[in-house]
């Protein structure tokens, strides 16, 4: 086992896609120990990585938010939000984040909004006066929001991986991911008045009543998608082929952008974007298969057992743990790896799973911003067109801001237990 994880370091620092990784380790393990009856098995655990009725809903939001993006919806999002906050000092910073939280209850993917915020926002803050590499680290950390505001792609792929109720999991992320922007709006307040930031000129009433009206329809594709799963009226699948076919109607009959001759592209990105998560999924099912055979998920619960004796230790344990991990690795991966290894500690210490799930989520997230491996970084700096080195010096205030509300959520499990527990009752 030594030399397979030999190799799983080797093939990450050669910068070789993680799925592949997952992929290449396994099947250096099977030939190393020579147990080679165990490539009979693995076709079965690729399909059974990724057969789950659950894992549907990863297509349906990935098409439901392109769908949306086709519609000119983000361009919608962005002119309400200016009109609303953009008169206060470092307003254009506040309507990224803002124009983010409404992205986040659409797409629900940290580096899909990273991409798309970085096209549309760094060059028009930059434009009016914010400095570049600022521009990026205000898109990149505000993108965060992406996976904790329902509907979210790592919560389905935790609901899945834990057999924890995925509809639970939406509604746990709705004030976690509040907390997450007041706290980064409150960042951009203290470095507004530091920094002296630009602000844009107040919108009449009238104009941003009209902006609101224009944003209403889209609106109503999250407030659906939640109150069903609230109310139990469907599923989080369902609830996402519900986000579809609202989107196209909205787009083809409301906004009138979306035209028949775009769907092919739409349908070709979603498939591709799915492909990807399907993949590190299915290798990632068979690369958990090889640990569970090496007993290393017993052997994590027996070390960890002896050193966090209570649960508050355990949780700090793998708080700085996944920190660390998320430096390496991308937060899908992160999340299928360690599921299996974590999942019999988290109901040996009686934590709830659906708190636990929330931090782990929130802390795979914010990997996305660490160098040298961030994703979010290195979106925000290519489409940006920011130094990476600038950018990193930029970021680190707003990844200090997210990790104490990492902190903060972690130590107060109601704030992630509370609307869950009363729509349960």
């Amino acid at each position: 086992m030594a030399i397979a994880l030999l190799v799983f370091i080797v093939l990450l620092l050669m910068r070789i896609p993680i799925a592949l990784v997952l992929g290449l380790t396994s099947v250096a393990y099977i030939l190393l120990s020579a147990q080679h009856g165990l490539f009979l098995n693995i076709p079965q655990r690729l399909f059974s990585g990724v057969q789950s009725f659950s894992l549907l809903a990863i297509p349906l939001f990935m098409l439901a938010g392109e769908l949306m993006n086709a519609s000119g919806i983000t361009e919608r999002l962005i002119d309400f939000s200016r009109k609303a906050v953009g008169h206060f000092r470092g307003g254009l910073a506040y309507v990224n984040v803002m124009a983010n939280m409404f992205l986040a209850s659409i797409i629900g993917s940290a580096t899909a909004q990273t991409a798309m915020m970085s096209r549309v926002m760094i060059p028009q803050m930059e434009k009016e006066g914010y400095r570049r590499e600022l521009a990026a680290a205000t898109t990149a950390s505000a993108a965060l929001l992406g996976p904790i505001i329902p509907p979210s792609m790592l919560f389905i792929i935790y609901g899945v991986g834990s057999g924890t109720s995925i509809s639970q999991m939406f509604i746990a992320g709705i004030i976690p991911g509040i907390i997450l922007a007041l706290s980064l709006a409150g960042l951009i307040a203290l470095l507004g008045y530091w920094h002296n930031y630009p602000r844009a000129e107040r919108a009449s009433l009238k104009s941003v009543l009209a902006s609101f009206l224009r944003v209403v329809p889209a609106l109503t594709v999250p407030l659906v998608i939640i109150g069903g799963t609230m109310s139990g009226a469907f599923t989080a699948t369902e609830s996402a082929g519900v986000a579809c076919v609202l989107a196209i109607l909205f787009g083809m009959f409301v906004y009138r952008k979306l035209k028949l001759r775009d769907f092919p592209r739409i349908l070709a990105n979603a498939a591709v974007a799915t492909a990807t998560v399907t993949m590190l999924m299915a290798m990632a099912s068979v690369f958990g298969w090889i640990l569970a055979f090496e007993q290393v998920p017993q052997k994590a619960v027996e070390a960890i057992g002896a050193i966090a004796a209570e649960p508050w230790m355990f949780l700090l344990l793998v708080n700085l743990f996944l920190l660390i991990t998320g430096i390496f690795i991308d937060e899908l991966a992160v999340m299928v790896i360690l599921l299996p290894i974590f999942m019999p500690l988290v109901h040996a210490y009686g934590i709830h799973p659906v708190h636990f799930g929330v931090v782990l989520c929130l802390n795979a997230t914010i990997g996305l911003l660490t160098p040298p491996v961030g994703a979010g970084l290195f979106i925000a700096s290519a489409v940006g067109e920011v130094k990476l080195e600038k950018l990193i010096r930029a970021i680190v205030p707003f990844v200090i801001v997210a990790i104490l509300v990492l902190f903060l959520l972690t130590y107060v499990p109601q704030l992630t237990l509370w609307l869950p527990q009363m729509t349960h009752h």
